[in-house]
């Protein structure tokens, strides 16, 4: 039997390109996910290379390698892969899958499905819907074949969400990993800004959005007072 695995804010989103990105150029498709989170947290994880960790981040990195150490699964028509490699040069980005379901079809062929693990529940914006999607199209580039869906599985619910990557989810997986792209051609850190969801972020004691924020608002009252 032939073994598939063989080959291996969108309002800030600029327009994809239809390029094809060197291996030495791959991001890592978790970029994807911090950027769309906070373009200043991808630039302090992917530029800066910090990390901090918080409960939250524990308990996810805690299930992903419970997911990682899992090893395969084969039934007559089904196999799993658990930590599967994964790379797209069109996106240029690169990864582990937790977990990718091949489904054998009444042709004889199988046909992937992508799992993601997250520890909490659906998310309301698409973060979690992209990361997943170019996870899809790292398969189909390594694959030659057709992921019209994948699945999370969320602990917080412990049940299954099916995604499908229709084409605006497709373009906005495009368009945000060029923008991961220009972000780190930069080089250069955006400035801090707080918002609502920086109170859920690992960063919050070194990025100090709300300190740096105080500071903008004070210098721009001091501006117009001397005007």
């Amino acid at each position: 039997m032939h073994d598939p695995l063989v080959h291996q804010n969108e309002d800030r989103l600029p327009p994809a390109e239809a390029i094809r990105h060197d291996e030495v150029d791959l991001v890592m498709i978790s970029a994807l996910q911090h950027y769309l989170f906070c373009p200043r947290q991808c630039a302090l994880i992917h530029i800066e290379q910090q990390w901090l960790e918080n409960r939250l981040t524990a308990e996810g990195r805690i299930l992903h390698e419970r997911v990682h150490t899992s090893g395969r699964e084969s039934r007559r028509t089904l196999r799993v892969e658990y930590d599967v490699p994964i790379r797209s040069l069109r996106l240029g980005v690169a990864g582990r899958a937790d977990i990718v379901e091949f489904h054998l079809r009444e042709d004889g062929s199988w046909r992937p499905l992508p799992v993601e693990y997250k520890r909490g529940r659906p998310k309301k914006d698409d973060t979690d819907r992209v990361q997943l999607c170019a996870q899809a199209v790292c398969l189909e580039e390594m694959l030659g074949c057709s992921v019209p869906e994948g699945a999370f599985y969320y602990g917080e619910k412990k049940r299954r969400s099916g995604v499908a990557f229709d084409a605006p989810l497709r373009e906005k997986t495009a368009q945000t990993a060029a923008a991961v792209h220009a972000l780190l051609a930069e080089g250069r850190t955006p400035p801090p800004h707080y918002e609502a969801q920086c109170e859920s972020c690992s960063f919050l004691t070194l990025c100090l959005p709300k300190v740096a924020t105080k500071k903008r608002v004070k210098r721009y009252l001091q501006k117009m007072v001397a005007v």
